[in-house]
């Protein structure tokens, strides 16, 4: 007769896989201290004053530095901003406070992270203000390719966070955080929300701002499981109950959980609503085809969004037709009834 395993023996059968696949993520070899570890997330602890100089320094100087690679539409700009950006420490600070029990850590991680995105937003609303022309601004690449955020953005940002949090876990991959900062984008979209608001296009300003905000998330759920399957929380929960505290505290994990589905909740929806877009990118594209049937050598270059408003780019060697028919088309596809902007460039597609 075989007996049944009891939930004692599952148990420890269960937490001996995950130590073994996390043994193999985080070698105990490698691993950092929670003490070392808490120092580096923490700008409120051991060396305060040269941590939030270097922080805030730092902090304005990517700032200034993405904005102008937004305005001029370098990407090489933008990446310099992006290795030298400070934001992603409190952010991960966050999942260790959330992971560890310590509410006031996580208070101050985010008191951090909502004043770093307050800089960096003014300093890109007072750039478009001073700008003698911000349409060009708002189109170039810089910006498109950072106001409608969708899923492969945001499997990027979920990765980028797990091999962020893991360098951080391990002494041995401190020289691959430069590619993480590059991969995660977290400084530029904020710089891209002042444009937008300094240039009057809130719409472009509330995409960015979830880009941000779905890159923030990624960093703390996958922080917070790493730093979990690691054994900071148990490390944490020792030291407490060493100290004679509560070995399990759940305000912080409480705190911590609201605040990502307060941000997971709009990532969530702009994610569907990118997904829309393309499926409504593609019926707009066949109705312009349609509007064009009977233009001899007439095509449809391109579709985009602009905002709420689309942008239907074709080419031809004669006129268009009313583009009231179009937009109406449009109207019945669409649920908002969005403005049908037509770009017409006069010539033919001679094949090679």
């Amino acid at each position: 007769m075989t007996t049944a395993p009891t939930p004692d023996v599952t148990r420890a059968e269960g937490e001996g896989s995950r130590a073994r696949f996390l043994g193999a993520v985080v070698p105990l070899a490698q691993r950092r201290e929670l003490a070392e570890l808490g120092d580096r997330l923490d700008l409120s602890s051991g060396e305060v004053r040269a941590k939030r100089s270097a922080f805030w320094a730092m902090l304005v100087l990517s700032g200034i530095i993405a904005i102008s690679g937004v305005v001029t539409d370098s990407t090489a700009t933008v990446i310099g901003a992006m290795i030298i950006a400070p934001l992603s420490t409190p952010i991960l600070g966050f999942g260790l406070g959330i992971v560890t029990g310590r509410g006031r850590l996580v208070g101050r991680s985010a008191l951090y992270v909502l004043g770093g995105m307050t800089v960096v937003v003014v300093l890109g609303w007072l750039v478009a203000l001073v700008l003698p022309e911000t349409s060009e601004v708002v189109t170039n690449s810089q910006v498109t390719g950072r106001t409608s955020p969708g899923v492969g953005d945001l499997v990027a940002a979920f990765a980028t966070g797990f091999a962020g949090a893991i360098a951080l876990a391990r002494r041995d991959l401190g020289d691959v955080l430069p590619g993480i900062a590059i991969a995660i984008s977290l400084v530029p979209p904020l710089g891209v929300v002042g444009v937008c608001l300094g240039a009057g296009e809130p719409s472009l300003a509330a995409g960015a701002l979830l880009l941000f905000g779905s890159n923030v998330v990624a960093l703390v759920v996958a922080s917070t499981v790493v730093f979990t399957g690691a054994g900071y929380a148990s490390d944490a929960a020792q030291v407490r109950q060493d100290a004679g505290g509560r070995r399990h505290p759940r305000r912080a994990v409480v705190v911590g959980a609201v605040a990502v589905a307060v941000v997971a909740v709009p990532m969530v929806a702009n994610t569907a609503q990118s997904v829309l877009a393309d499926v409504w990118a593609g019926q707009v594209r066949a109705a312009a085809e349609a509007w064009l049937a009977d233009i001899p050598d007439a095509d449809v270059e391109g579709v985009t969004w602009q905002g709420t408003d689309v942008v239907v780019e074709v080419r031809g060697p004669g006129e268009v037709p009313d583009v009231a028919t179009l937009q109406a088309a449009v109207d019945d596809l669409v649920p908002w009834d969005p403005e049908v902007t037509v770009v017409h460039t006069v010539g033919e597609r001679v094949e090679g």
